[in-house]
């Protein structure tokens, strides 16, 4: 009730007032908290009413702080895949035995399209490794070209999660294999181990659209049983045997399997709202900064949507994560409008479909307002609204990305106990603008127990002290907005991230597009002077579409090729640039 309250409250003052307070004030950081993390917003999932709602209160503000609106009236409008779903007619037929979708069988959402009848092969795991410190290889001496695999999910070393099997053991990774392999489609099934209940994940959208060019399905254990009716086996028998001798078993069974597969993609627009306050120096008004935070979080939670309480649909608030980082920005452009102070240019941005892979922050450098290359710094602000008043800890990242940025922090530091980090690569927006070569400044006041849950409240934002981040961050800008002398960059840390393994033992050095919005093979975002790709002649915006002549088409085929290669080892890269193919070869 209190939330409605507040939502009220604002939108009858923004609709009757163009006046705004150009103080930094606990009241209006409440306010614009409590109004994007209400419930008539539902979380701000993207794509959904409430992503629309704080979209147009958020323009609206920068609109009454007389900021120039930029784009489309301040909308800068993208499209995005934001989930996957059945279609009509998806079919599954065993030796003329039809089987239901959803209780017997269900698609993956990166599965293929497409109608397929093939005999099956029993093919163990699904895997096929050959290096330190695992071999294991379902495929010996078994041709599955042109029939279905059915394979068991996970690995033979399930109860260790430190398991050298795990990054080949997806269920991406294993239908990148089955392709590999020509095989006709993929069929997976959970033994006991796996999961004890004969019954199927739920259906599941990694945030990455690209799908592979076979049929890609999970049955249930009856279901894997019919087909191995004949053989004298069942799921069950297999998957003991096979832990009991530590070796794969293969089966050629009789059964003959037709499916028709239809996934559905689902197609939304969102939005960065962006806006301008421009300089007053006739020279350095070319020059930007950009000052931002991500306004979208979870919705109501559920499987996929990132939300850490995994079996609870509920409104997930964000007020944290990120209505703080918005509120502070929010401030942030009254204050500085109000001053008029600034010599160079401010451009505010909050931006859209973060949660889904850095979607908005990578539209914006994509196709930016103004050149990149005048882009000066920026500010990222996420999560700002949980200072601990005892330990007073602010964490700013990317204090290394210029070469002055360290010193400024320090001097005009009102008493915050800081915790610096140099590297400009990180989980949110400022990630976008540090591959572009603009220094960046990650502030937040930290994780906490309720990151992507529902008690992410109100109630539980410390507002005094998000109010002395503002404060802390608008002596920031307006020294880097004054100074004489624009910041020096320099690369700090390698641009990419680690995978969660940490088994590489190969890197080109590159930073390759993680949400998957290039359909033909996987967008390169930036390259490593001095890496492998750079000395090969790579460069951003190449498209790998394969590796050693094997295909390449998102992200997680990418790791997985990666995984067969070796340290000084010569590779041919297939690549589009400019629309035009061309082949590198780099060396490890």
């Amino acid at each position: 009730m209190r939330n409605i309250f507040y939502a009220l409250v604002l939108i009858i003052a923004a609709s009757c007032s163009a006046k705004f307070n150009p103080d930094i004030t606990v009241e209006d950081l409440q306010k614009t908290i409590y109004y994007l993390a209400s419930d008539s917003l539902k979380g701000r999932k993207t794509g959904e009413p409430g992503d629309s709602l704080a979209a147009v209160f958020i323009r609206e503000k920068f609109e009454n702080a007389g900021l120039q609106l930029l784009f489309e009236n301040g909308f800068q409008k993208f499209e995005l895949v934001t989930s996957a779903r059945l279609g009509g007619n998806n079919l599954l037929e065993v030796d003329d035995e039809n089987f239901q979708v959803e209780s017997d069988f269900l698609p993956y959402a990166f599965s293929a399209n497409t109608n397929v009848e093939a005999k099956v092969v029993f093919a163990g795991y699904g895997l096929e490794i050959d290096q330190d410190p695992i071999q294991w290889n379902d495929f010996k001496n078994l041709n599955v070209s042109g029939k279905w695999i059915l394979a068991l999910q996970g690995d033979p070393d399930l109860e260790n999660p430190q398991s050298a099997f795990v990054e080949f053991s997806t269920e991406r990774a294993k239908a990148l294999k089955a392709s590999d392999k020509n095989a006709a489609g993929l069929i997976l099934v959970a033994g006991t181990a796996f999961n004890e209940k004969d019954e199927l994940s739920p259906l599941f959208f990694d945030k990455n659209v690209s799908r592979y060019p076979i049929p890609v399905i999970q049955v249930t254990r009856s279901v894997a049983n019919v087909m191995l009716h004949e053989t004298g086996y069942t799921i069950e028998t297999l998957e003991s045997e096979i832990k009991e001798k530590n070796t794969s078993i293969t089966i050629e069974t009789k059964a003959a399997v037709s499916a028709n597969i239809n996934m559905v993609l689902e197609m939304a627009e969102s939005q960065n709202i962006v806006a301008l306050l421009p300089g007053t120096d006739s020279e350095l008004k070319d020059e930007y900064i950009i000052v931002g935070a991500h306004y979208d979080h979870l919705g109501m939670g559920g499987q996929g949507s990132g939300s850490r309480a995994v079996d609870t649909l509920a409104v997930h608030y964000g007020a944290d994560d990120n209505a703080s980082g918005v509120a502070a920005v929010i401030e942030l452009a009254e204050k500085l409008a109000g001053e008029k102070k600034n010599r160079r240019s401010i451009i505010f941005a909050a931006f859209g479909a973060e949660e889904m892979g850095l979607i908005g922050s990578k539209a914006f450098t994509v196709n930016p307002p103004v050149n990149t290359e005048n882009m000066v710094a920026m500010f990222n602000f996420d999560m700002v609204g949980r200072l601990d008043s005892m330990s007073n800890a602010l964490s700013i990242g990317g204090t290394q990305t210029a070469k002055e940025t360290e010193e400024i922090i320090n001097r005009l530091n009102p008493g915050f106990k800081l915790a610096l980090s140099g590297e400009g690569i990180g989980p949110s927006d400022h990630a976008s603008f540090y591959l572009q070569d603009i220094p960046v400044f990650f502030i937040s006041t930290g994780a906490h127990s309720d990151y992507h849950t529902p008690l992410d409240e109100t109630g539980s934002i410390n507002y005094e002290g998000t109010k002395r981040v503002t404060e802390f961050a608008h002596l920031l800008v307006h020294e880097l907005a004054t100074r004489a002398s624009a910041l020096t960059f320099q690369e700090s840390g390698a641009k990419f991230q680690r995978s969660r393994g940490g088994r590489f033992k190969v890197s080109l050095g590159i930073m390759p597009d993680y949400a998957g919005l290039e359909e033909r093979g996987l967008r390169i975002d930036a390259v490593t002077k001095g890496k492998p790709a750079d000395l090969g002649g790579m460069k951003k915006g190449d498209i790998i579409t394969a590796i050693n002549g094997k295909k390449v088409g998102n992200i997680y085929d990418y790791m997985s090729r990666l995984q067969t290669l070796e340290a000084g080892q010569t590779i041919s890269v297939d690549i589009l640039r400019d629309e035009q193919e061309t082949v590198l070869i780099i060396q490890l």
